[in-house]
C-alpha cells in the first residue's frame, strides 16, 4: 500500500512533509516499541496497563518512516517525526490492515464460535494449502490487535487470509469483521462460553453473527445444521449464501427440524475415518472426535467455496497449539491434553472422545470461567456426563459451588476426589493410574492444569 492510501484517510500528516513521499510504500507496521526499526510505520497502541505514546522518541531516534498518534498526545510526538493525529490508534490500526487487505483482494475466511475456533481455523488453513501459501491467525490473534496483526501479515504472494474473531461481549466481534470484511465467515457453534459476560445463549448468538457485519454481500456463512438459535439469530443479520454441515448419524429432528433446514455438506463418521459422501472419497481425519468431524466439515465447505478440489483434501496435515488435541505417552499412561482452556460444550466432547478410548478412563476436570449464574448448573452438568459415560475415576481440581456441583453430579463413579490445585490432584491419580489407562485433563486457561502432567506416574517401557 502507498502513502497515498493514509493520505486519502487521514489527510497530509504532521511534521517533515518532505520526508514522505505519497508514492512510496508504507513501511512495516510495528506496534511493539522492542521490535522498532528503521522504516517502520509505528502505531502506538494504548491499553489498560501501556502506553506505547511513550516510545515516539524512540521511534524517531531508530528512523522510523512515521506514527499515528491520538490527538490528545500529541505533544509526545518528538521534533522530526512525521505523524497522523487520529482519535484512536487501536481503530487506525485496523484502518490500516483494512487498506491492506482491500489492495491484496486475497479471500479471507474469518471463523468464530463458542468453542472449537483454533481448531477449526487450523483445518481451514490445512485445507486451504493446495491453494498456496496461507496465512492464518496464531496463538491467541483473535482480538482487535490480533485480527490486524494477521491481515498486515498477508503478502501478495499469499493466496488466502485465515482470521480467528473472539470476543467477551457484544460490538466486539463486529469491530473485527469491519477490519476484515470476510468472503466466508464460519460459526462452529453457539454454546455457553462467557454466558456470565452475556447472560443468555440468546444474546451468544447474536455475538457470534456480529461477523457478517462487513461479509462480502456475494459471501458464505458456513454453520453446523440444526441449531435453531443459531439459525434465527442468523436470519435478523444475513439473507446471503449459507452452506450448512452435518454428520449422518446426527439427530434428524435436530438437522431437518421445523426451524432448521437441512444440511448441504453431509460427512459419515466411521471409526477414525469420515467418509463424506463427495464421491464417495474417503476422508482421514487429521484430529480425534466426533467434534473434529464437524469441524472438518466446516473447513472443507470452506475449501471447496475458494475453489479447492475434494481430491486435494485426502491428507491433511494439521497442526493445533499446545494444550488442544493433543494426545501424549507418558510411559504406559495416555494422556489427553485439554488443558489450555474449557467450555462446558468443550468438556462434554472431551469427555465423549474418552468414552471412545480403550482400557481404564480417568479424568481430571478444573473449573470453567466466566459462566455467571449458569455455573452451578453446567458443572453438574459436566459431573452428570462424567457419571453417565462410566469413568473409572474423576479428580475435580476447583472449588466452591462450582466444586460441589461437579462432585454432585459424578457420585457414584469409583473413584472420586475433589482438590484445589493442580499439584494436589497428583496424588490420587498417583494411587489410581496404571499403565494402559487413558486420563483426561480438562479446564479452564486460568486454572493452569497443566502443571499436573509433569507429576503424574510414569512407568518405564
Amino acid at each position: 500500500m502507498q502513502l497515498r492510501a493514509l493520505i486519502e484517510r487521514w489527510g497530509l500528516p504532521q511534521g517533515p512533509l518532505a520526508a514522505l513521499d505519497p508514492q512510496a510504500a508504507v513501511g512495516p507496521v510495528c506496534t511493539d516499541s522492542r521490535q522498532l526499526a528503521a522504516g517502520d510505520l509505528f502505531v502506538p497502541l494504548v491499553g489498560e496497563r501501556f502506553d506505547g505514546h511513550a516510545f515516539l522518541g524512540q521511534a524517531a531516534a531508530c528512523g522510523a518512516q512515521a506514527a499515528l498518534v491520538q490527538r490528545q498526545r500529541a505533544s509526545a510526538v518528538p521534533q522530526g517525526l512525521p505523524h497522523w493525529l487520529v482519535d484512536d490508534t487501536t481503530v487506525a490500526y485496523q484502518g490500516l490492515a483494512q487498506l491492506h487487505r482491500r489492495e491484496l483482494a486475497l479471500p479471507v475466511v474469518a471463523v468464530t464460535g463458542s468453542a472449537g475456533k483454533t481448531t477449526t481455523r487450523e483445518l481451514i488453513r490445512a485445507c486451504l494449502a493446495p491453494l498456496g501459501p496461507v496465512v492464518a491467525s496464531s496463538g491467541n490473534e483473535n482480538n482487535d490487535i490480533g485480527v490486524p496483526l494477521t491481515l498486515l501479515k498477508a503478502a501478495a504472494a499469499d493466496r488466502a487470509v485465515v482470521v480467528e474473531m473472539g470476543m467477551r461481549g457484544l460490538g466486539e466481534i463486529a469491530r473485527l469483521s469491519d477490519c476484515a470484511e470476510p468472503d466466508v465467515a464460519v460459526i462452529t457453534n453457539i454454546g455457553t462460553a462467557h454466558i456470565g459476560r452475556l447472560g443468555s445463549r440468546e444474546a451468544i448468538a447474536t455475538a457470534k453473527c456480529e461477523i457478517t457485519n462487513r461479509l462480502q454481500s456475494d459471501g458464505l456463512v458456513v454453520i453446523p445444521a440444526g441449531d435453531p438459535l443459531l439459525e434465527q439469530a442468523l436470519a435478523q443479520v444475513w439473507t446471503g449464501r449459507v452452506c450448512r454441515v452435518a454428520l449422518s448419524d446426527d439427530d434428524p429432528q435436530g438437522i431437518a427440524g421445523l426451524d432448521c433446514p437441512p444440511a448441504d455438506l453431509i460427512g459419515e463418521l466411521q471409526s477414525t475415518t469420515a467418509v463424506l459422501r463427495l464421491n464417495g472419497t474417503p476422508l482421514a481425519l487429521p484430529l480425534e472426535g466426533r467434534h473434529n468431524a464437524r469441524n472438518l466439515l466446516l473447513a472443507v465447505a470452506v475449501a471447496q467455496e475458494l475453489g479447492v478440489p475434494f481430491n486435494a483434501l485426502t491428507e491433511l496435515t494439521v497442526s493445533v497449539p499446545g494444550g488442544r488435541n493433543r494426545r501424549l505417552q507418558r510411559g504406559g499412561l495416555t494422556l489427553l491434553d485439554e488443558t489450555y482452556n474449557a467450555s462446558p460444550e468443550a468438556v462434554l466432547a472431551a469427555l465423549d472422545l474418552l468414552a471412545t478410548q480403550p482400557g481404564r478412563r480417568f479424568a481430571a476436570l478444573g473449573t470453567m470461567l466466566e459462566l455467571g449464574e449458569q455455573s452451578e448448573a453446567l458443572h453438574r452438568r459436566i459431573g452428570e456426563r462424567a457419571a453417565a459415560l462410566g469413568l473409572d475415576g474423576l479428580v475435580v481440581v476447583a472449588d466452591g459451588v462450582e466444586a460441589r456441583a461437579l462432585a454432585e453430579g459424578a457420585a457414584g463413579l469409583p473413584q472420586l476426589a475433589v482438590v484445589e490445585s493442580p499439584e494436589q490432584a497428583a496424588e490420587p491419580l498417583s494411587q489410581w493410574l496404571e499403565p494402559g489407562d487413558v486420563l483426561l485433563l480438562k479446564a479452564s486457561r486460568g486454572v493452569a492444569l497443566e502443571r499436573l502432567i509433569p507429576l503424574l506416574p510414569q512407568w518405564p517401557g
